[in-house]
């Protein structure tokens, strides 16, 4: 896996790109995850906004909402739950696309014909997530915080002025960085994993569709669980 992810990113830094491709993926990765990410960024920021006051409320520490509802999206759940559905929704079907087209003899076919399969299904994938998980993240973000307005503000009693106020004195630039970071660093990982499984799908999972099933459900596991590892190490060492 650590060759497949070399050869990757080498190929990503030398032309030339499949522009064409590096569109459709960019659509496929982004474009449409949008509407999972804004009911998933809602809905969180409403249950923090829930959770959040009735915590704080104990100390008489209400008019924090803002900085906690924010701080928490911006620096972990954003990143880690649009990382965690687009996974699902996005690196399943990769994997699956790319596993169907080695159980097909796709790949085979291409390599006779000298194309570099890296270039044609590996590296578009990877600049799109690259590029569309920082901006599904910063939607999340954006529609948590509304969200937990919603439910402080409207529902609880706490005023538009103290909730963003306070957000904007605690919320910093190396916070919404540390989000970026993140971010970037999980679509790599989402890609890497998602790509790996289906080009190697009939070699260490078998052939045939249980092949390419047992390979999707293998990505999808081993990526979601490498995100979260790497979040930990992000944050301990890096932040």
């Amino acid at each position: 896996m650590g060759l497949f992810l070399l050869k990757a990113v080498l190929f990503t830094v030398t032309p030339p790109l499949k522009f064409g491709r590096f569109l459709k993926q960019i659509r496929f990765i982004g474009l449409q995850s949008v509407v999972v990410i804004l009911l998933t960024g809602a809905f969180s920021g409403m249950v923090l906004g829930f959770q959040g006051f009735y915590s704080l409320s104990r100390f008489g520490s209400d008019a924090f909402l803002g900085p906690m509802v924010g701080l928490a999206l911006i620096k972990e759940l954003g990143p880690v739950i649009s990382a965690l559905m687009v996974t699902g929704r996005a690196g399943s079907a990769i994997t699956a696309e790319i596993g169907i087209m080695r159980m097909s003899e796709q790949i085979d076919a291409m390599e006779l014909m000298g194309l570099n399969p890296y270039r044609y299904l590996v590296v578009p994938n990877l600049l799109a997530a690259m590029i569309s998980l920082p901006l599904l993240t910063a939607i999340f973000d954006v529609v948590g915080i509304f969200g937990g307005y919603l439910v402080g503000g409207k529902l609880l009693g706490v005023g538009a002025g103290t909730y963003f106020g306070e957000m904007a004195n605690y919320v910093e630039m190396q916070d919404i960085m540390e989000g970026l970071y993140k971010s970037i660093s999980f679509g790599v990982i989402i890609v890497w994993v998602c790509c790996f499984k289906g080009y190697y799908a009939g070699i260490f999972t078998g052939f045939g569709s249980e092949g390419v099933s047992r390979a999707t459900t293998q990505a999808v596991v081993l990526s979601s669980v490498l995100i979260l590892v790497w979040d930990y190490f992000m944050t301990s060492i890096l932040f």
